[in-house]
């Protein structure tokens, strides 16, 4: 415990940092997995067909290989994922805006890979939705993004809170490989810092780095173990 203690600094940093990018990442994921679930329950076959593309091509492709495509293949492409620097999101996530792109693109790998079992998660939901309302809904003149958006989504949401929040847990685990990709500064380079450049021993470190992930990930699974006890 002497090493976590005399190092806190370093791994409140590594904390920080690895949580934003979970942040960032899951609320891409979020909505990409939204945009991918409608397109699967689209009724023009070319829409599902893309949903259907998308879920099939990164539900089966390991996160490494989608991360080294992201991170390596998008700047040889010219490309440095800029567009993720939203106005007022990059204020609150100020790596954001950072020259260094490994942020935005490992968080952007994260999230197209995350984004395909979030639509599946999300789709579980849709199809909990009792059939007889979207047709009530048809019947009373809504148009299909209508019936979606008012009455299909709010329920699928709710059905499928407990599916989606699993799938964000194994997203802030399989946060631990941004560091291998040039991320600078969270949980596995901390690790990387402290063992190889400092000498440190590697239980003690790998007890920290344990730790930073439970507190992420154990408030988030009691949270979702009382929301489905609380639908029984």
């Amino acid at each position: 415990m002497g090493l976590l203690i005399d190092r806190f600094e370093l791994f409140r940093d590594g904390f920080l940092l690895t949580l934003q990018l979970c942040v960032v990442a899951g609320l891409i994921a979020l909505l990409l997995g939204t945009i991918a679930a409608t397109l699967r329950v689209s009724p023009l076959p070319p829409l599902r067909a893309v949903g259907t593309a998308y879920v099939t091509l990164f539900r089966n492709v390991p996160l490494t290989v989608v991360m080294f495509f992201v991170v390596f293949g998008l700047p040889a492409l010219g490309s440095q994922a800029r567009f993720l620097a939203i106005p007022g999101l990059d204020i609150l996530f100020p790596r954001l805006t950072i020259d260094l792109p490994y942020f935005r693109l490992t968080a952007l790998a994260l999230a197209v890979y995350t984004g395909a079992f979030v639509c599946e998660g999300l789709r579980s939901g849709i199809n909990a939705v009792p059939a007889g309302q979207a047709e009530a809904a048809r019947a009373l003149g809504l148009s299909f993004v209508q019936n979606l958006r008012h009455v299909v989504l709010p329920q699928a949401f709710r059905a499928s809170v407990v599916p989606i929040g699993s799938v964000i847990v194994a997203m802030i685990k399989n946060s631990a490989l941004a560091g291998f990709f040039g991320l600078v500064g969270d949980l596995m380079q901390t690790a990387d810092v402290l063992t190889s450049q400092e000498g440190q021993p590697l239980i003690p470190v790998f007890i920290g780095i344990s730790i930073g992930y439970l507190v992420m990930t154990i408030p988030l699974g009691i949270t979702l173990d009382r929301v489905e006890k609380g639908r029984k």
